[in-house]
């Protein structure tokens, strides 16, 4: 990378890759020796649609595939998390701005665009394989790790749960979802919204990236106010209907927080990362708060109270 005076190493996310600030430049460079097509080229992809339609992402600026990794822009150290984490702020007045950010992104019609080595990149199609691979996520760290008696038994049991679920949604992957549409990815630049963080987009559920926002397990927000989010994505959407929608919303809140226990339980293990093991709790009150809400998931709720008495009610 030139000008490696000129950089600061900063905060790193989840993943393999690492960032550094270019002060001088306004830039961000990120670096990944693993994984590049992930995030690398299929970032600046996704960056390069949303963009195209008039989404606030980051442009590329420079790149050397060779040397792992690309030059984009900076949109500062100022993330919607941290602005709703401010008690002083009116959270629902930056949430109604996330779901009006949230149609504009539900729009996307692109599907397919030329990366940086001017190959096609193309979304791929959020099939329940993929959603059946992350939720087993689960059982392969969490599961392994906490349950100590009939563990291959409660595996079998959830893996046909799960399977019983996906069987239920009612939308189709017709959808632009960004797949980690949560406020840490949400930056507030010049009073704009900037989205990052964009390699995993699909085309999907259209229930799954208002999950993610409002089952952030990183933020915590009321009952109330989840429900207040909702209803005004609701109003804004008014050819939606209802009734298969918000079930397709609660099984994929779920689906999603047994995921990032799973993800977060591996991070603690594997990756020494410990300050993921904290948020765990409160992804077991979201996924406890979503079982009540609808009688279909009576089984699932069952197996998990009898297994994690602790966490279900």
């Amino acid at each position: 990378m030139k000008n490696s005076k000129n950089l600061t190493k900063i905060k790193g996310d989840a993943s393999i890759r690492t960032f550094y600030r270019n002060k001088k430049n306004n830039s961000i460079f990120v670096y990944a020796k693993e994984e590049k097509n992930k995030h690398l080229l299929a970032y600046d992809a996704v960056n390069k649609i949303l963009i195209k339609n008039k989404i606030l992402a980051p442009n590329l600026i420079s790149h050397n595939y060779k040397k792992n990794f690309i030059e984009i822009e900076d949109f500062g150290n100022v993330s919607l998390f941290k602005v709703l984490k401010n008690k002083k702020n009116k959270k629902y007045f930056f949430f109604k701005k996330i779901i009006n950010l949230l149609n504009s992104i539900q729009s996307i019609k692109t599907k397919e665009i030329k990366n940086f080595l001017d190959k096609n990149y193309k979304l791929e199609t959020y099939k329940n394989k993929i959603l059946y691979d992350e939720a087993k996520l689960f059982s392969d760290w969490y599961v392994e790790k906490k349950l100590n008696k009939k563990k291959s038994l409660f595996k079998k049991e959830f893996r046909n749960e799960i399977n019983k679920l996906l069987s239920k949604l009612n939308n189709k992957n017709i959808t632009f979802v960004h797949r980690d549409f949560h406020v840490s990815n949400l930056m507030y630049f010049n009073n704009q919204i900037a989205l990052i963080d964009n390699q995993d987009a699909l085309i999907g559920n259209k229930a799954y990236d208002l999950a993610s926002l409002i089952d952030d397990v990183r933020l915590r927000t009321s009952n109330i106010l989840k429900d207040k989010i909702f209803t005004y994505y609701i109003k804004t959407n008014k050819k939606i209907n209802l009734i298969h929608f918000k079930k397709d919303f609660e099984i994929l809140s779920i689906l999603r927080n047994l995921k990032i226990i799973g993800i977060f339980t591996r991070l603690a293990y594997r990756e020494n990362k410990k300050k993921y093991a904290k948020l765990i709790p409160y992804a077991w009150e979201m996924i406890d708060y979503r079982l009540k809400q609808n009688k279909i998931f009576k089984d699932l709720k069952l197996l998990l109270k009898n297994n994690f008495p602790e966490f279900i009610n």
